[in-house]
């Protein structure tokens, strides 16, 4: 299996990481590849939400440059029943 040396690393980072290792009753191979681990999936999930966060700018966005768009030659509440009118019942959802 690959290993890495970490060079140059303070003091008190050390000593914190000896305390966690030993606190969590690991080596302190085993703590740093657990740390490392977490940290890489936090970063997956906070990329995650950064996609949806932006699809939903761009959705917003695409619906800001619809409105005011709708031409019919109904009024407002003309138009609403048309809709609900033409809408399908769906299945039954047994719940």
């Amino acid at each position: 299996m690959p290993s890495i040396t970490i060079k140059d690393m303070p003091e008190k980072l050390l000593e914190r990481l000896r305390k966690r290792a030993s606190e969590d009753k690991r080596s302190m191979n085993r703590e740093v590849i657990h740390l490392l681990d977490r940290a890489l999936a936090r970063e997956t999930v906070q990329t995650a939400k950064e996609l949806r966060s932006r699809e939903v700018d761009r959705q917003v966005q695409v619906w800001r440059s619809l409105a005011g768009r709708w031409d019919s030659d109904l009024d407002t509440a003309e138009e609403i029943a048309g809709i609900y009118a033409a809408r399908r019942q769906g299945r039954d959802v047994d719940l």
